[in-house]
């Protein structure tokens, strides 16, 4: 029995919808999907039939794609923005019987260890930027970056999306600081949850749109064994002590090899890789293309 995860699934591109497709039947094993399956509610209702049919349990939380208004080329969505849109999200993924963030985490059997596969929802607050920076969309636009969450993401009735990511963080660790000492959690958030992950070179100005500094403790006041994240569409597996973070990310087209089977881009969280392959602490990634 194995934990697969994928990430970033972007099925309103043809090609990612035809790979997916073609995923195997894993009967008896569970997949995290981490965000960002499409824009629109019939993407999210194949991935969600197909994801279903192939694995025993599926778990989901949203990426920011999900949260949009409109579709990929504008069409404005039926469903209301903002936690609104959020909440019918998860009532969507309920009616799959797929874990959300708002139900109780679930324990894995495939070990004698009490593992929790925990799937969480926290946005970003423009904390990732460098201090001083001012203004995050003047700062991002000089180095060329725009953010399209700008234009479609809808923070209602938040007054911003820093303040729904607030809020969140606040239901999380309330809901993590209640976990007893004695078990082990697969944290799964869209974002990532450290700034030192968030490796672009053409793109280093989109760090604001990545992630909350407020999650960087998580590490030190929680029991957490393997953070699942994706938004960023590098493959990686770091290790930061003793906690491993797998960055699962299918991404768009030119982000993944369309010669190898889907298969070849489910990550295994667990059991999972020993530390060997991530070298000690702050040691650098191992990519995994």
């Amino acid at each position: 029995m194995k934990l697969y995860a994928i990430s970033d699934l972007h099925v309103g591109h043809a090609d990612n919808h035809a790979a997916l497709v073609g995923l195997s039947a894993h009967p008896e094993d569970w997949l995290i999907l981490a965000g960002d399956l499409g824009e629109t509610e019939a993407h999210m209702r194949f991935v969600l039939e197909l994801a279903t049919e192939r694995f025993a349990r599926v778990f989901w939380t949203p990426g920011n794609h999900e949260l949009w208004g409109v579709g990929p080329v504008g069409r404005v969505e039926a469903s209301a923005g903002g936690v609104a849109r959020y909440d019918s999200l998860v009532a969507l993924c309920r009616s799959y019987d797929v874990h959300t963030p708002e139900d109780p985490y679930v324990a894995w059997p495939g070990s004698g260890e009490s593992t929790l596969v925990a799937p969480v929802f926290i946005l970003y607050d423009g904390t990732f930027a460098p201090a001083g920076v001012g203004d995050l969309r003047v700062w991002a636009s000089r180095g060329g970056v725009a953010c399209a969450d700008d234009r479609y993401l809808d923070p209602a009735p938040h007054a911003s999306v820093a303040q729904w990511c607030a809020a969140r963080l606040q239901y999380t660790e309330a809901r993590l600081a209640a976990l007893p000492d004695d078990v082990s959690v697969v944290l799964v958030n869209h974002f990532p949850l450290r700034r030192d992950l968030v490796r672009f070179v053409r793109l280093s100005r989109f760090g604001p749109w990545c992630g909350s500094r407020g999650t960087e403790s998580w590490l030190r006041r929680f029991p957490i064994s393997v953070v699942v994240s994706g938004h960023l569409h590098m493959r990686s597996t770091d290790w930061r002590g003793n906690v491993r973070f797998e960055e699962v990310s299918l991404g768009y087209p030119r982000h993944w090899d369309g010669s190898r089977h889907i298969d070849a881009y489910l990550r295994e969280i667990l059991p999972g890789p020993s530390r060997k392959l991530g070298g000690g602490p702050g040691a650098g990634p191992r990519w995994v293309r």
